[in-house]
C-alpha cells in the first residue's frame, strides 16, 4: 500500500503542468494537410492547477486525444472545406478573476471560436465578456444559466440534476435504506448539489438524519467533520458533490470510524487509490455517476459518444489508468457536440453554431437523446438533458448499474427541487 505522501506527490505531480496564465499548444501535426487559413481555434478555460484540478487536467488531456483524432482523419469539414482544429488553454485555477483575464486573451489573441469552462466559482468573471463578444461558452454546471446568459450552454453535464438519478436507483434497489446524512463544501458547488440530494431523498421517501453539514473548502482534517456525519447511525453517507480531495479523505475516516452503511457520492475521482487506503469490502456498493469508458453498456447504440472503449484504452495508454476522472470524456462529447453543429451551420462563428446546435430543441447527448431545457430551474432552456448512468462499484470496478431519465423525474418530482433550490437561495432568480 502506498503512504499517503507518496499518493499526494503523485497527484499533485499530475495535475501540475503548464504555469498559471500559460497558453499552451496542444495538438500534434496531424496526418492531413489544411489550408493556411482553415484552421478553428477552441478555448479550454478550466482549472489546471489548485484543489480543482482534478476537473480541468483530465478534460483537457481528453480533448487532446479528440483533436488528434479529428485531425489525423482529415479535420472537420465546414462549408465543403477542411478545417483543422487547435485547441488553446488557459489556467483560471477556478478563479473569477483569472477567469477574466483568460477569456479576454482567449478571444483577442487567439481569436477562439469557442470556449469550454468547468464553470461555478471562475463563470462570474467571465460573463460580461461573454455576452459582449456573444461568445458561445460551454459549462459542466448548468447552476451558472439565467435568462441573461443566452450564449452560455450546458450540453454535457447536467450538475447536479443527474444525482437525482442515483439516489432513485439507490431507492429502488435497497428498499430497506431509510435515513441519510449528507455533506458538501460551502461554495457554488456543493449547495445547489445538497439541495438536489435533498429534493432526490424527499421523493423517495429517506428522511435526513440530520441537517445538511457545510464545512469550509479550507477544511484538512476531515475526522471531526465524519464523526458529526455519523453520530446519528444514517444508513445512507451521501459525500455530495465534494472535491476530490475531500472525497478520498472522507471515505477513509468513514473506514477508520466504522462506518458500515451505504455510501453514494457525485464524483468518485481516483477510485483505485480509495480502494487502496481502505478495502474492495468497504467500497463495495458505493454508488456514483461517473463511468470508465471501457464499460461495455457504452457500446449500447443510444450513446452517442465515439468509440468510448477505444478512447478509455488511448487515455490510459497516454496518461495512466489511475487518472481518468469524471471530466476526462466530459469535454471531449461537448466537442462532438460543436463540431456536428458548425458542419450543420456550415460556419465556425458563435452565433451560427448556438442557433445549429439548438435547433429542434433536442440534440445528441453522450448518453442518447435529449432535450434542451431548463427554463423551470435556470430561466433558460439551455441544459441539454436526457439519460444518466448510474455507476457502482463492484470488486473494486466501476460498474454502470443502469441508465436513468433525469426528465422523467423531473416530470413528477420537479417542485421538490425548486424548494429546495430556494430554500438554500439557489435558484437563478435568488443568485442573481
Amino acid at each position: 500500500m502506498k503512504s499517503a505522501s507518496s499518493i499526494s506527490l503523485t497527484r499533485r505531480s499530475l495535475l501540475t503542468g503548464a504555469a498559471s496564465a500559460a497558453l499552451l499548444p496542444l495538438v500534434g501535426m496531424p496526418k492531413a494537410s489544411f489550408a493556411q487559413e482553415n484552421v478553428v481555434k477552441i478555448g479550454f478555460l478550466a482549472p489546471l492547477t489548485g484543489p480543482v484540478a482534478a476537473w480541468g487536467k483530465p478534460g483537457l488531456d481528453g480533448c487532446k486525444i479528440w483533436a488528434d483524432w479529428v485531425n489525423e482523419a482529415g479535420g472537420i469539414e465546414i462549408g465543403g472545406k477542411p478545417y483543422k482544429v487547435e485547441l488553446a488553454s488557459y489556467d483560471d485555477e477556478d478563479d473569477a478573476g483569472k477567469a477574466r483575464t483568460g477569456a479576454t486573451q482567449l478571444i483577442r489573441e487567439n481569436d477562439v471560436k469557442f470556449i469550454m469552462m468547468l464553470g461555478g466559482n471562475s463563470w462570474p468573471g467571465v460573463e460580461e465578456i461573454a455576452a459582449r463578444q456573444g461568445m458561445m461558452v460551454s459549462t459542466l454546471l448548468p447552476s451558472d444559466l439565467t435568462p441573461d446568459t443566452t450564449t452560455l450552454i450546458a450540453p454535457c453535464e447536467v450538475h447536479p440534476i443527474y444525482n437525482v438519478t442515483g439516489v432513485d436507483w439507490l431507492a429502488a434497489n435497497h428498499p430497506d435504506l431509510k435515513t441519510a446524512v449528507v455533506c458538501a463544501q460551502d461554495d457554488a458547488l456543493g449547495k445547489p448539489s445538497v439541495a438536489t440530494y435533498l429534493a432526490a431523498f424527499e421523493a423517495a421517501g429517506i428522511t435526513m438524519a440530520s441537517p445538511p453539514l457545510f464545512f469550509d473548502p479550507a477544511t484538512t482534517d476531515f475526522a471531526p467533520v465524519m464523526t458529526q456525519l455519523l453520530a446519528n447511525n444514517p444508513d445512507i453517507l451521501c459525500l455530495d458533490t465534494c472535491y476530490a480531495d475531500y472525497v478520498q479523505p472522507l471515505c477513509e475516516q468513514a473506514f477508520q470510524q466504522g462506518y458500515k452503511g451505504k455510501i453514494i457520492s457525485c464524483t468518485l475521482d481516483f477510485y483505485q487509490r480509495i480502494v487502496e487506503r481502505t478495502s474492495k469490502e468497504f467500497m463495495e456498493g458505493v454508488i456514483f455517476q461517473f463511468p470508465d469508458f471501457d464499460d461495455k453498456a457504452l457500446n449500447d447504440p443510444r450513446i452517442n459518444f465515439k468509440k468510448p472503449n477505444e478512447f478509455f484504452a488511448e487515455y490510459v495508454k497516454r496518461y495512466g489508468a489511475t487518472e481518468w476522472s469524471a471530466v476526462s470524456w466530459e469535454y471531449s462529447s461537448i466537442l462532438d457536440l460543436w463540431a456536428d453543429a458548425a458542419q450543420r451551420a456550415g460556419s465556425v462563428e458563435p452565433a451560427d453554431v448556438l442557433v445549429a446546435m439548438k435547433e429542434g430543441g433536442k440534440g445528441k447527448h453522450a448518453f442518447g437523446d435529449a432535450r434542451w431545457w431548463g427554463k423551470d430551474l435556470f430561466g433558460i432552456d439551455n441544459a441539454l438533458v436526457g439519460d444518466w448512468p448510474v455507476v457502482v462499484i463492484r470488486d473494486g470496478k466501476a460498474t454502470i448499474a443502469e441508465f436513468r431519465s433525469i426528465p422523467e423525474w423531473w416530470d413528477k418530482n420537479g417542485q421538490l427541487l425548486v424548494k429546495h433550490m430556494t430554500d438554500l437561495g439557489q435558484m437563478w432568480n435568488q443568485r442573481t
